[in-house]
């Protein structure tokens, strides 16, 4: 046997620790020598505390062995009652054993009972069954005189029992039995199509029975409840689904509420494009949908359940429609009017307080939802057809105002005049408040809108200044043929440079745009075109009549003192009269043109070599002429308004010079002033002038024209030229006999 140590090692160990401990303990507590003195008392102390843990520790064992002895009598007692349930269920399986041949009769029972409950729901369903065509015959009569809420709870009945059977055999697998249960029930068929017929004519005639006698409609819509709830029980179910379910009666009821809706109002015969047609038509829609919409928020909103919507629906049911609407009218080819009228409907009427925006519609009514009736890509497309629509218009308007003007020109008197006695014609008004017009009505649409007939406006107005200047030239042709025609050609010419110049001022007042009213440079170059041609026609028949007078500069008859200037002056001063009947600037611009012409034309018939000067005498006749001649224009030119400083007869004067200086050697001095004053003379103009003189050598020619090819001279920006239009006359050649000399 093993000794009580090698049994309980740890009791060992324990007894050793606690030894160390106290040894330490007590070296701790008695390594002084005074310490020892209360050694008694440490003594008595730990006796009395070893007995107190000696006590609770035999309490503590002596707990925990009877606790012991209780488990091993309940461990005893637990054995024995496990040993006698084995025995009875040893028992119990013998038992069981040889009563297997009771339990197969059983089964048997539990199927024939099985049959009999069967068997039992049949009987009980019988009288139901026998009763169908019966029912079947009486909710037809019920749905007949309207009797819709009996009639569907009869067919709800029907449907219930033909659901329960056919329910019955699909659990027993017998859907071969099926067909004879849908065939004998086929009477339901034709009930069901009956009443949804009256239901969707209901729901059809919705806006007026709601006014009339909500009663059916309301009736109709409780019919149509509780079909979705019957809809919704089985799909929830999901076990078996009857033939014809879900109905889905309730998606049917805004199918036909939505197609009403657009049947009514929308899908009517072709009507007419033009615009009274067109406002007609629009007019009815906006007043209808108001009107029915009215009935919806106030009548059947309260027929219906909360959840419908009915408002929200019926609402963008009428937009929805109206979009699909406005694009097939579009496919046709609306005129002017019609492009206007629907662009202002859509983007202006339809949210105004006369339509969706009514008082009696607001709030519950918000098509801002929505979205837009027309989209941005179909407005800008619809706007460019209204453009293009009103830029016909325009052309055909502008081409007929041109004819009738064309025509006044050839009247048998003077143009009209106005306050200050300027002549003018309606030409400039007629065109201007028609451009005018047209934009102020494409701002009633949009900003784009106006922005684009305005630019259109613009784009006119320059083809037709174009085609002012081909009638200007055409009539100019005309009076070519025959002076006498037209009558006042000259009147009507300055009556056109008036209208041009109203033109041009009243073209700024066109653009909407306050701060952006400039003139395109494309049309300020029409408009300066269209001035350039009338007053080149009128320098052309001034030019008529001063080429007869011109013709006989330079002669011995004019050196003597004849009166051709004064004859010119009588004509410019005639001009000058004409002139006066248009407006400040351009007379200013007219007198100096003519002055212009007048001193290049007296320059050019000094220069067409028709005579030299034999002697001194001459030379000094031919200044003394210069001087008064150029002294008499310009004093003309000077009384009719035109600075001096602003004069071209200074050449004739600065040419006077050249003639009149006395020693020909200092001609190259005298001729560098000339040319740097006059920098577009050539030298063949000099060469000629020179000839004039008829004194100078061949040397002191060459000596003048070197001089000239030494100082090339360039023309300054704002020098206006007037030897540069004088052609010289090209010097002939002696006649030459073939083979022989030169004469």
């Amino acid at each position: 046997a093993s000794s009580p140590d090698e049994e309980w090692p740890e009791a060992e160990k324990a007894e050793k620790l606690a030894g160390g401990a106290a040894l330490k303990w007590a070296s701790g507590v008695f390594y002084r020598p005074e310490k020892l003195e209360g050694l008694g008392q440490y003594r008595s102390r730990e006796t009395q505390r070893n007995s107190s843990i000696q006590s609770r520790l035999k309490s503590t064992v002596q707990s925990y062995l009877e606790g012991v002895s209780v488990g091993l009598e309940q461990l005893r007692s637990a054995a024995q009652e496990v040993q006698s349930v084995c025995q009875d269920l040893g028992a119990a399986r013998w038992a069981l054993l040889d009563s297997t041949d009771r339990f197969q009769g059983l089964q048997q029972m539990r199927m024939l009972m099985a049959e009999h409950v069967q068997l039992a729901s049949v009987v009980q369903v019988l009288p139901q069954l026998f009763s169908v065509h019966e029912v079947f015959s009486h909710t037809l009569q019920l749905l007949r005189g309207q009797h819709l809420l009996e009639a569907h709870a009869e067919l709800m009945m029907m449907e219930h029992l033909r659901d329960d059977i056919l329910s019955q055999l699909h659990l027993h697998g017998l859907s071969s039995a099926q067909a004879t249960v849908l065939s004998y029930f086929g009477g339901l068929q034709e009930l069901n199509e009956s009443l949804a017929k009256q239901l969707w004519d209901i729901v059809g005639s919705s806006l007026r029975l709601v006014r009339e006698d909500p009663v059916l409609f309301v009736t109709a819509v409780r019919i149509i409840e509780r079909e979705e709830k019957i809809d919704d029980t089985l799909l929830l179910e999901a076990t078996f689904l009857p033939p014809g379910r879900p109905k889905g009666w309730r998606q049917k009821f805004y199918h036909v509420l939505q197609d009403t809706i657009t049947g009514a109002h929308f899908h009517a015969a072709r009507m007419d494009a033009e615009g009274p047609g067109l406002a007609r038509h629009l007019a009815a829609l906006q007043k209808d949908i108001v009107s029915e919409l009215c009935v919806v928020k106030d009548l059947m909103v309260q027929c219906v359940p909360a959840h419908y919507n009915i408002l929200n629906v019926c609402t963008a049911t009428y937009h929805q429609a109206l979009t699909s609407h406005l694009q097939d009218i579009l496919r046709e080819d609306l005129d002017k009017q019609g492009l206007f009228l629907l662009l202002e409907w859509a983007l202006h009427v339809y949210h105004s307080p006369e339509m969706m925006g009514h008082p009696d519609l607001l709030p519950e009514v918000d098509v801002s939802v929505l979205g837009p009736l027309m989209s941005p890509e179909l407005v800008d497309q619809t706007e460019r057809k209204y453009v293009v629509k009103v830029k016909a218009s325009v052309l055909e308007w502008m081409q007929r105002t041109l004819e009738v003007e064309f025509k006044e020109w050839f009247r048998e008197e003077e143009p009209e005049t106005d306050h200050q006695g300027l002549f003018q014609s309606s030409l400039p008004v007629i065109v201007m408040q028609m451009l005018n017009e047209n934009i102020q009505v494409a701002s009633l649409i949009t900003d784009s809108l106006q922005q684009k007939v305005y630019n259109m406006a613009l784009e006119e107005l320059e083809a037709f200044l174009g085609r002012l200047r081909e009638a200007l030239v055409q009539c100019g042709k005309e009076h070519q043929k025959d002076r006498s025609i037209p009558k006042y050609y000259v009147s009507y010419l300055l009556a056109m440079l008036n209208n041009n110049l109203a033109l041009s001022s009243s073209v700024s007042s066109l653009h909407p745009d306050t701060p952006r009213r400039e003139v395109p440079a494309s049309l300020r170059a029409a408009l300066d075109r269209t001035q350039k041609k009338a007053c080149q026609l009128l320098l052309e028949e001034l030019l008529l009549d001063l080429q007869p007078l011109c013709l006989q500069l330079p002669s011995r008859k004019w050196l003597s003192g004849s009166q051709l200037v004064s004859s010119m002056c009588e004509v410019i001063d005639k001009y000058a009269k004409d002139f006066s009947r248009v407006r400040k600037p351009i007379f200013t611009l007219l007198l100096t043109e003519t002055e212009l012409l007048v001193a290049s034309q007296y320059l050019r018939a000094l220069m067409q070599k028709k005579m030299v000067c034999k002697n001194k005498e001459e030379r000094g006749q031919l200044c003394d002429r210069l001087l008064q001649d150029a002294t008499q224009l310009r004093e003309l030119f000077c009384g009719l308004g035109l600075d001096q400083s602003q004069q071209s007869l200074e050449a004739v004067f600065a040419l006077r010079e050249l003639i009149s200086l006395k020693d020909p050697t200092l001609l190259s001095l005298e001729v560098l002033g000339f040319i740097t004053k006059y920098p577009d003379v050539s030298d063949e103009h000099i060469s000629t002038l020179l000839d004039l003189r008829g004194d100078v050598s061949k040397e002191v020619r060459h000596m003048v024209l070197e001089m000239m090819a030494q100082h090339p001279q360039v023309l300054p920006d704002s020098y206006r030229p007037i030897f540069s239009t004088i052609l010289v006359p090209v010097p002939e050649l002696p006649f030459c006999l073939r083979k022989g000399k030169c004469a």
